[in-house]
């Protein structure tokens, strides 16, 4: 493991840890000294990959599965995570989300209901499962992120349902922070810009070209890329900041619209 130990005693959780954005966050909090949990709907293998990984560096780590549209199953997930953690839970970053396409115009309620569950209400719930935990501990206290995106203030075509998903996940920080700032607990978001995967630029060429002439550092982004702003949040180095927005884009929201 390398790092600088900005985490060091720390107990995390990331949600969605089993896709690219999620193992990037999850192996940075680890590299940076948490003990950290891995949750994961489907993709198993891939997060018990990453959990190998920090655990052979010598580390902590330990896969959790769960449903996060489910209430329920938001709160056994916490309450396994900080029994796990030997009853504290210090970070917790709700990354979990889906990202389907869809006309506005042709939408059903249940496809608009499904990615509000998944990117919204597992937010909400989970959070609020995290704070009972946090509120308890000695000294009290902890930090929540929510992944966001650009696309809640720059919405794209076929993303309505996840582009107002992704503003309310911004506003619901924003209110969090105001709320449970009295118990130590700082909430913030972190808002990507595209992040690069494997089979991107074959499958959308042209968007993939049409970003990298757009952003100002000139490259997609990385998972590390959203897994260092999170470090950074969760660390004593943000402990004055609760209720941001941190944009991690490349520099593309700079951009004049005219």
């Amino acid at each position: 493991m390398s790092g600088r130990g900005l985490l060091e005693g720390q107990v995390a959780l990331v949600t969605g840890a089993g896709g690219g954005i999620g193992r990037g966050i999850a192996s940075r909090f680890a590299q940076e000294g948490a003990a950290v949990v891995l949750h994961c709907r489907t993709a198993v293998a891939a997060a018990e990959e990453v959990a190998s990984r920090v655990r052979e560096s010598g580390g902590r780590a330990v896969v959790l599965r769960g449903d996060l549209t489910d209430e329920d199953a938001c709160r056994r997930l916490v309450g396994e995570a900080a029994e796990w953690g030997g009853g504290r839970l210090t970070a917790l970053v709700n990354n979990a989300g889906v990202q389907p396409t869809r006309e506005l115009a042709g939408m059903g309620v249940r496809e608009w209901r499904a990615v509000v569950d998944t990117n919204l209400s597992s937010v909400f719930a989970c959070t609020q499962a995290a704070v009972e935990v946090m509120r308890g501990q000695a000294p009290a206290g902890g930090s929540v992120t929510h992944i966001a995106s650009i696309e809640a203030t720059h919405p794209a075509p076929l993303h309505a349902h996840y582009s107002a998903s992704k503003a309310a996940v911004v506003t619901h920080a924003r209110a969090a922070a105001l709320e449970y700032g009295r118990l130590g607990i700082r909430v913030n978001t972190v808002s990507p810009g595209l992040i690069g995967r494997e089979g991107l630029e074959e499958a959308w060429p042209e968007g993939v070209r049409r970003w990298r002439s757009a952003a100002p550092v000139g490259r997609l982004g990385r998972p590390q890329d959203v897994g260092d702003a999170c470090v950074f949040l969760a660390s004593g180095l943000a402990s004055w900041i609760s209720g941001h927005d941190l944009v991690v884009d490349g520099g593309v929201s700079a951009r004049p619209t005219w």
